[in-house]
């Protein structure tokens, strides 16, 4: 019975804020001084990620060519899900799972979601929660991954198996969040478990500076970061970028969200 005990508080640990309120929870960002934010439908919890300019694409040289050119960016404060949105929290808001890994449980990534589908979940949450929570943009996703603009080869360090769930040790399947190591904001899973649909449609990266970039505003495609269970570890990489036709439903394919800065 202890073993149970203590299994079942380490995991409670690192998924306790989701059935809590919005409010400020001390130390829950996993940042000294930074507290994290929780919403009142769902519980999801969001982490500060301090403002700043960073080199975003493929700084180590290893990569792939639509990851480059290595451009500056500059990008204001926010806020980001501490964990990818789970099926209990898609549940709670939609009355629906579409997951096709329903079995993994209500803690795991709610998948097998198109970005329309994506958009509908942050239409009907606006509406309950009275807030305005949105899909990061490429830009601020990195910046986030890499603890703020990090020269990581992963979101978190240089060690795959420390940080994320990919095809050599996922069993085959997503597993429920928070149970790999934290990158330096206190951020879980976004080198693998689920990749994540971002705000933007697919482009090519241009040399010069942007502040806060949008990308394009249209497209057919949107594009899709971090690894997945079932892809290899160099598609975890931090700067590893993908696109998706919009309407498409995968099953390693999931999102987390942004929250206003505002309480």
């Amino acid at each position: 019975m202890k073993i149970v005990s203590l299994v079942l508080f380490l995991f409670c640990s690192g998924c306790a804020a989701m059935d809590a309120g919005l409010q400020p929870a001390s130390g829950g960002s996993g940042v000294p001084g930074r507290a994290a934010y929780i919403d009142t439908v769902t519980g999801m919890e969001f982490t500060a990620v301090p403002g700043g300019c960073f080199l975003m694409g493929d700084v180590l040289d290893i990569g792939d060519s639509y990851e480059r050119p290595v451009h500056e960016v500059c990008l204001s404060e926010l806020r980001i899900g501490t964990y990818e949105v789970t099926q209990a929290q898609w549940q709670r808001v939609m009355g629906d799972n579409p997951s096709r890994f329903k079995s993994c449980g209500q803690y795991c990534p709610v998948e097998n979601v198109s970005y329309s589908d994506v958009q509908g979940f942050i239409e009907k949450l606006n509406a309950q929660s009275g807030r305005n929570y949105r899909l990061p943009t490429e830009a601020e996703w990195e910046y986030a991954c890499r603890g703020g603009g990090k020269p990581q080869k992963f979101c978190g360090g240089e060690d795959v198996e420390d940080v994320a769930w990919y095809a050599a040790n996922s069993f085959s399947s997503p597993q429920p969040v928070g149970q790999k190591r934290p990158n330096g904001l206190g951020i879980y899973d976004m080198s693998g478990n689920v990749s994540e649909w971002v705000q933007d449609y697919m482009y090519n990266y241009l040399p010069n500076k942007a502040d806060n970039p949008t990308g394009p505003s249209a497209g057919t495609f949107h594009i899709v970061r971090g690894g997945a269970w079932d892809v290899t570890a160099d598609a975890t990489r931090s700067s590893y970028r993908n696109y998706v036709a919009s309407e498409s439903r995968k099953s390693d394919l999931g999102f987390r969200l942004v929250a206003p800065l505002a309480p």
